[in-house]
């Protein structure tokens, strides 16, 4: 098997088994298995995505590539604005706490998550309600 690298760093796959299994972002969502990386019920929903932007550095060691949050409410435009804003942040204060975990053997290091940007109100055209973030993941194999 050949050595870990940064192909094998990948900031979502690590901030989604994290938000899967925290009982803040479960609290915050109304219950489990709310967290996934596609749009989908039940509501409200946190989707975890790559991001737009970051920095990757040289390519050699540690990258700061953006990991996108996003929470959608129902369709019928529940809960509304300012509580899926709070539900938002709650799961990002959650998703920082993975880089005072302690390091799992063959997984990578994460070394800081902080945001990247602001917050976004964006409504689907669906009738969703919905808020984004980005957080900047400083990562190495």
């Amino acid at each position: 098997m050949s050595e870990p690298n940064l192909a094998d760093a990948d900031p979502v796959s690590a901030l989604l088994a994290w938000l899967q299994n925290h009982p803040e972002v479960a609290d915050a969502l109304g219950g489990p298995g709310r967290v996934s990386g596609i749009e989908e019920g039940p509501w409200p929903h946190l989707r975890v995505d790559h991001g737009p932007g970051g920095d990757l550095r040289d390519l050699r060691w540690a990258i700061s590539p953006e990991v996108t949050l996003e929470v959608l409410g129902d369709p019928g435009g529940w809960p509304g604005k300012a509580e899926l804003r709070r539900i938002l942040l709650r799961c990002a204060l959650a998703a920082q706490e993975l880089a005072e975990a302690p390091h799992a053997p063959g997984k990578p290091v994460i070394s800081g998550i902080k945001p990247s940007g602001l917050l976004l109100w964006a409504p689907l055209a669906t009738g969703h309600p919905r808020w984004l973030m980005n957080l900047s993941v400083t990562i190495h194999p």
